[in-house]
């Protein structure tokens, strides 16, 4: 069906959006919990009471022995003392004893006291012996309070007692508290469904990459993936649906069925203003657009709609229905609303797989934590200093992912990658930055508010990385997480701004290879004129070879430095500052060759690997970087240097204990091994260590 592109409603603010969201919710009676169900005690835990929940019974619901021993009358223990021992009569009745008969009753821990006792003596602080007429008794040497190691009845809770208020997620020590206090049901408000549809004809599922591999043009779909962890995560039920074609009736007739069934539909992606972005058109079809763009980033397209139940029925009898999609999902959970169930939310999720997943932190949570009775999650956060200016569109509200560390006294955050498509960069975010509209970003060295996605515990042990990327440094990060509580976070930003930062007092320590073009030495004349008066150590990581990076074959027959200057060979290089850049700059120097002459010179990339994936794609022929970074991608590789890299590390961070995990495992064999293995790394130098006084 073709359909004319739907240009954007109005790029709204973020809290307009939220509230127009909310107000259709509770114009349709659904911005509070959805409904209560009750379940078993024993599969409670995570749920959120619907109710305040009052003991049924007294714990213990009897007087209890705390201790393994004998059940005595604190009385019959006033005069005993070390030198003058009280002797008591075993008597094993329930019974109280006869008058005159000073007794004690064997009993273990948790059994029941009788009713004439009132104090337990531990059995090792007894001795046995034999009264005057030759019964079993005891003989003890210290006199005993009144309930000494006794639990007495309602020591935990009383009947009637509160023992958990309404809208409390349920722990598993609560689900103690709930059995012990006599209850085997427990009322809980119903966890939402949540339809999850995937759209898109380029789109192909993991199963299918796995099985038959994946084609030029095809898009792994794991959008779902992510969003229906999260509902969970958040107390929902997500449903799977298989992937829909780009086809206007074939979307219409999904967001049916699913509406019939759920409480929400997460309909990703075809929000944009494409061509065959049909989300809008499909929520216009079947009820009614709320919201087509917000000013946030990532997540602009945002789209949020209702989808009108009788509407969709009037559509649904003019047209010939198809075979019901085959949705994979658990029969015990299937759900079948009330007829008064008239309209279900629907939003339409950005494509982008950040975007799909701060969509989710930034309106579904909060709309799937109202209909659990809870208040909209509120991540820790922490105050931290700038490492580099943030640009921001004045627009908008961006959220800002950042690694952060603790350097010295001061807590430091990095921006990283800011791509709507790297879903790596929220792997690697230690937390989001907040960039309110109508700002033009922050400065750097500006103190900002973080939103933790990690623990302030382990914020405090990360090692915090700025400089040249290196292969190796991976390797570093995946042993310290299995050898210890130590955490590497990396910023990829080059040898020379690694030098920088290491200045600024932002990171512990900065890979670097940095050539010196007078004296051919690596990186001892830059530190010292980029970080001047202070003590630094220099830690010798590997040696690597660098070379072109050429697809398989060779077929421009690239040999030598020369060869940049060849006009049909289209080069990518390295950023600014990047060891590997200022090492090309100082062979082309030597042969006379401008940056002018060679094709490409100024298109940049951050990593080897973002070389490599460069001339795999086709859109370069030739990248200058590591021997490790060809390989990975299946290409080949022509050798022309072999360079020292090393850890830049001020004494003061090379000395500390947060470091001393890391520089050990520089000397041990296990990982120099696992290093060996990369092809181009030569691991002889590692740990070799260099000191630079002030």
């Amino acid at each position: 069906m073709a359909m004319k592109r739907h240009i954007y409603l109005e790029d709204i603010p973020l809290a307009e959006a939220r509230a127009a969201l909310q107000a259709a919710l509770a114009a349709a009676d659904m911005w509070r919990p959805l409904g209560v169900e009750t379940v078993s005690v024993v599969e409670a835990n995570g749920r959120i009471t619907a109710e305040a929940i009052w003991a049924k019974l007294s714990s213990p619901h009897y007087h209890a022995s705390a201790m393994d021993g004998f059940a005595v009358r604190a009385r019959d223990t006033e005069a005993a003392t070390e030198t003058h021992p009280v002797r008591l009569t075993l008597w094993e009745s329930w019974d109280e004893p006869p008058d005159g008969l000073m007794a004690a009753h064997p009993v273990n821990t948790g059994n029941a006291m009788p009713p004439w006792a009132n104090a337990v003596v531990m059995i090792e602080h007894t001795q046995p012996v034999k009264d005057e007429q030759e019964q079993d008794a005891i003989e003890i040497r210290a006199s005993l309070a009144p309930w000494n190691h006794v639990r007495p009845m309602g020591e935990d809770m009383v009947a009637t007692e509160l023992v958990l208020p309404a809208n409390h997620k349920l722990r598993p020590v609560d689900l103690g508290a709930l059995a012990g206090s006599g209850h085997g049901t427990v009322k809980v408000y119903r966890r939402p469904r949540v339809a999850i549809i995937p759209t898109g004809s380029e789109l192909v599922t993991v199963k299918t990459v796995a099985e038959q591999g994946i084609q030029p043009g095809n898009i792994i779909e794991y959008n779902s993936i992510v969003l229906a962890a999260q509902v969970e995560n958040w107390g929902g039920v997500p449903t799977h649906w298989p992937i829909v074609e780009d086809e206007f009736e074939a979307l219409q007739t999904a967001v049916l069925e699913a509406a019939q069934s759920h409480d929400l539909i997460l309909l990703n992606a075809g929000s944009s203003a494409g061509s065959e972005d049909y989300t809008a058109h499909v929520v216009q079809a079947l009820g009614r657009l709320l919201v087509h763009g917000v000013a946030v980033r990532p997540g602009h397209p945002v789209i949020f709609g209702m989808i009108e139940n009788d509407k969709a029925t009037r559509w649904q009898s003019d047209k010939a229905r198809t075979e019901p999609a085959e949705v994979v999902t658990d029969d015990d959970h299937q759900v079948t609303l009330s007829p008064g169930h008239l309209v279900t939310p629907i939003i339409g999720v950005p494509g982008y797989p950040v975007s799909a997943a701060l969509t989710g932190e930034i309106f579904i949570e909060p709309v799937l934590a109202c209909w659990l009775g809870q208040r909209p999650y509120e991540a820790p956060t922490i105050q931290a200093t700038l490492t580099r200016k943030i640009a921001s569109h004045t627009g908008d509200d961006d959220y800002v992912r950042v690694a952060v560390g603790q350097v010295g006294d001061k807590v430091m955050a990095t921006p990283i990658s800011r791509g709507a498509g790297v879903i790596t960069s929220l792997v690697r975010a230690d937390g989001i930055v907040r960039i309110p509209r109508f700002s033009e970003g922050e400065d750097m060295g500006t103190a900002v508010t973080v939103h933790l996605y990690r623990s302030p515990a382990e914020i405090a042990r990360t090692i915090l990385t700025i400089g040249s990327h290196d292969l190796t440094l991976d390797l570093l990060a995946q042993f310290l997480a299995e050898r210890g509580d130590r955490r590497l976070a990396s910023a990829h930003v080059g040898s020379l701004s690694g030098l920088v930062a290491l200045r600024r007092g932002e990171a512990h320590l900065a890979g670097s290879h940095l050539l010196d073009e007078t004296t051919g030495e690596y990186n001892v004349s830059y530190v010292k004129r980029y970080l001047p008066g202070q003590e630094v150590v220099l830690v010798a990581l590997v040696g690597r070879e660098q070379g072109w990076i050429v697809p398989q074959g060779n077929p421009k027959g690239l040999s030598g430095w020369t060869d940049a200057a060849n006009p049909d060979v289209r080069f990518v290089n390295r950023q600014r500052g990047a060891g590997t850049r200022v090492l090309l700059d100082f062979e082309l120097g030597k042969l006379g060759i401008t940056p002018e002459q060679v094709r490409g010179y100024d298109r940049e990339e951050y990593t080897h690997l973002a070389v490599a994936a460069a001339v795999a794609s086709g859109t370069a022929d030739a990248g200058l970087g590591i021997r490790a970074a060809a390989r990975a991608l299946h290409l080949d590789f022509v050798p022309l240097a072999q360079e020292r890299y090393e850890l830049v590390i001020p004494k003061q961070h090379y000395e500390s204990e947060l470091l001393r995990p890391l520089l050990d495992l520089l000397h041990d064999d296990e990982f120099k091994t696992a290093v060996a293995a990369l092809p181009g790394y030569d691991v002889s130098i590692m740990g070799q260590v260099r000191e630079i006084g002030d």
